[in-house]
């Protein structure tokens, strides 16, 4: 499943896009100096989501949209199309 994939499919379940994942987190006090642990449980507990969901979540709320290169033009379900992620909700992704 590429990165992108898995914030499409939170997307799906939760009903929320990963920008307001963001706004939910810094209401929460969340920034990028917090630690991965809190956020993961918060994830979890709060929204019910899987530990590997929760960790792609994790990245966007303390890294940012970017991601290594490494993920990006590699054919098949598990590579991604750019090193950026689209944040917006699925539907409005232009390349979707």
């Amino acid at each position: 499943m590429s990165f992108q994939a898995y914030l499409d499919k939170i997307e799906a379940q939760t009903g929320l896009t990963p920008r307001q994942f963001i706004e939910l987190a810094a209401q929460q006090g969340f920034d990028e100096s917090t630690k991965a642990t809190p956020v993961l449980n918060w994830l979890k507990q709060e929204y019910g989501l899987g530990h590997g969901h929760a960790q792609a979540m994790v990245h966007v709320i303390l890294k940012g949209p970017k991601i290594d290169p490494k993920h990006v033009g590699k054919g098949g379900a598990h590579g991604d199309k750019s090193d950026t992620l689209w944040l917006d909700g699925k539907d409005s992704n232009p390349d979707a």
